[in-house]
């Protein structure tokens, strides 16, 4: 049993390393807020390198270890956020790139199966930063949601793909939806339609196959999952519609970036 447990952790941390890292993480001591000087001045000398002209947004995460209450602790972690947003912008980056600030709480860990649970618990105790950077669309076209859209804006979240033939969210698009809603539940009067695209089929077909329905509806499917899947994150269906594009829409950036959704802003 131990044996095929620790083969489950290497797989779990093989599959995070696939996934975004943090530009940078800070730690802090158990049950407090704010941080050495040590880690200050990490925070201090990315706000101080990072090339904000190539910077869309920021997005910060705070963290506990697994000890203690669960309602302590999300406060806690998002006290801990608000230290590092306050010495960004105290130190001259601008807030209004910082779109996602949120507190996770603890991470709960199984400590009876972790050979160096002081180690595990320093590393916990954290915030990661994230970084999107600009994309290299035309005018009116994001990557990330932004402090003030206009009617008429389209958001291209880079994370959310689907394999050929497709329309199922991935665990990855899941993530990504996650911290969209997040947004769009701060954002409360945005409205904006959802659109499902397709790549790979030729210009006399209006969209491709769906290989789980079998119907020529892939890029609506596309969109409608996405419409469900924020629908059970809370987000108003009625702030929400969806319609598929087929193939009418390439990004010019391969296959891959035009199986995708977009978000057009309706109204805001």
């Amino acid at each position: 049993m131990n044996i095929i447990f620790r083969i489950l952790v290497l797989l779990f941390f093989c599959h995070l390393s696939a996934q975004v890292k943090p530009v940078e993480t800070v730690y802090f001591e158990f049950d407090k807020s704010d941080l050495y000087n040590s880690q200050i001045k990490t925070i201090l000398d990315f706000a101080k390198n990072a090339d904000t002209s190539k910077i869309e947004s920021i997005q910060i995460y705070g963290y506990c270890d697994d000890r203690g209450d669960n309602g302590y602790n999300y406060k806690l972690s998002k006290n801990r956020v608000k230290t590092v947003q306050d010495i960004l912008t105290y130190n001259g980056f601008n807030k209004n790139k910082i779109v996602i600030i949120e507190g996770k709480g603890r991470v709960i860990i199984q400590t009876d199966s972790i050979d160096d649970l002081t180690e595990i618990r320093n590393k916990n105790r954290r915030v990661d930063l994230f970084v999107v950077k600009k994309n290299s669309f035309e005018k009116g076209i994001y990557n990330s949601f932004q402090e003030k859209h206009k009617v008429g804006d389209r958001i291209y979240l880079k994370n959310i793909f689907f394999a050929l033939g497709r329309s199922e969210l991935t665990a990855q698009s899941k993530k990504e939806l996650d911290k969209i809603a997040i947004l769009l539940q701060k954002n409360r009067t945005l409205q904006f339609e959802i659109r499902g695209h397709v790549c790979c089929t030729p210009n006399s077909l209006d969209d491709a196959i769906d290989e789980a329905t079998h119907e020529r509806k892939l890029s609506l499917n596309r969109a409608r999952n996405v419409f469900k899947y924020l629908v059970s994150k809370n987000i108003y269906s009625l702030r929400m519609s969806y319609k598929g594009c087929g193939n009418k829409f390439p990004l010019g950036k391969g296959e891959a970036f035009d199986r995708r959704v977009e978000f057009l802003i309706l109204k805001i």
